[in-house]
């Protein structure tokens, strides 16, 4: 009896390590360890001091050399940083798989903190792309300080730069700007879980200038199109062009200021268009001579140093004045993100005397959202300050904003 209990004991022994092992491989087979979707490669950029940090605050990188405002900026300074370059997946222009880059700056510190992700403002120098950190870039100069005062920063180049430097910039491309900017934020999370870092879960947005067109495009398609991906809890957009259509409109046809830095922006967005929407129109049906030759062989480095309603042409403004331009006035009208209805808390700065991107974008963007029922939506309205002056009041209205969110 005792025989046949040992025996029937060590056959049950064998049983439960024989299902146990079957149990494993099919554990092995069904459950594989997890791969990133998004996130290809994240290589180490630095780690920097907070006495590095604040060696780096001046007025250039704040538009202002008031020693009151550099005083405060240099006392957001409070952990050091770890910065990281990312590689990863999102889409192009044509929707196709492609490979983009990245920065994410985290703050070194123990303490569960929220994620920002910040659109970076018209880059003419590739060198200056978030990933490749140079001294000159919004990253190296702002989002750092923004990361050491508590923040995981997620700064994305967009496609046309760091790893895509070989495709043209899809300059103010609305789908692109929002597709690459959320891949960025898919991949910066997988990074977050790779680092082990604390993070609340909260997702901030902010951009200036081209950055905070790319950041409303993100916001709309975030909140209409992935509304449970995650907590989104504010959005603060500084001097966008919202109104794409009433911008177009009133460069062709009312005297501006004849700034030939400005104009080449203007001349970018036109031959963007131009290309995205397959119209692959010569030069010289947007432009008069003499500048339709220059603009063909420079590009948006062309200098155009007058309005520039008077270089564009009479076929190209009659055109979009009577509507028989149809394709373009529609990739125009694509391009349009002033007229909805956000959820989420959402902040607009502007300065009433800014002349690169006018006032109106942000005026009729947020009397747009009012009409259509938006409840959390503020102009914040700076009197007399152009392009470049309103930044101090956007950086440090925007990181109070996003502290009383934490």
């Amino acid at each position: 009896m005792k025989q046949n209990f040992i025996q029937s004991r060590n056959y049950l022994l064998l049983l439960l390590i024989s299902i146990g092992i079957l149990w494993g491989c099919g554990s092995s087979q069904n459950d594989p360890t997890p791969t990133n979707q998004y996130l290809v490669s994240s290589t180490v950029v630095g780690e920097y001091t907070t006495a590095q940090l604040s060696a780096r605050v001046d007025g250039s990188a704040l538009g202002s050399d008031n020693a009151l405002i550099i005083g405060v900026v240099k006392g957001l300074i409070k952990n050091p940083i770890k910065v990281i370059k990312v590689v990863y997946n999102t889409k192009g222009v044509d929707g196709k798989a492609i490979q983009a880059s990245g920065l994410v700056i985290f703050p070194k510190t123990s303490e569960s903190v929220p994620l920002i992700s910040q659109q970076h403002g018209t880059i003419a120098d590739k060198n200056d792309a978030p990933s490749l950190y140079g001294t000159a870039s919004e990253a190296y100069q702002l989002s750092s300080i923004v990361a050491s005062n508590g923040f995981i920063i997620a700064c994305p180049d967009y496609v046309g730069y760091g790893a895509s430097a070989n495709l043209d910039h899809p300059y103010e491309h609305r789908e692109t700007l929002a597709q690459a900017s959320l891949d960025m934020l898919r991949a910066t999370k997988e990074l977050i879980t790779q680092e082990k870092a604390a993070w609340s879960q909260k997702v901030m947005i902010t951009g200036y200038s081209e950055g905070g067109f790319a950041t409303m495009a993100l916001q709309k398609k975030m909140e209409e199109q992935y509304p449970n991906e995650f907590n989104l809890v504010a959005s603060s957009c500084g001097a966008g062009a919202y109104n794409k259509t009433a911008f177009m409109n009133y460069i062709i046809n009312q005297k501006t200021h004849g700034n030939a830095q400005y104009n080449s922006l203007y001349i970018w967005v036109t031959l963007a268009y131009n290309s995205i929407y397959g119209l692959n129109r010569p030069a010289s049906y947007y432009f008069n001579a003499p500048y339709a030759a220059e603009v063909a062989s420079k590009g948006p480095q062309a200098s155009i140093p007058v309005s520039i309603n008077l270089a564009y042409s009479d076929t190209f403004r009659n055109g979009v004045n009577n509507g028989t331009d149809t394709q373009f006035i529609a990739g125009v009208k694509d391009n349009d993100i002033f007229d909805w209805k956000p959820k989420t808390p959402t902040q607009l700065y502007h300065g009433t005397a800014d002349q690169h991107v006018f006032y109106f974008n942000s005026e009729t963007a947020a009397a747009a959202m009012k009409a259509k029922g938006a409840t959390d939506v503020t102009l914040i309205t700076v009197q007399g300050t152009d392009h470049f002056s309103t930044l101090p009041n956007y950086l440090l209205g925007t990181l109070t904003f996003f502290t009383n969110k934490k």
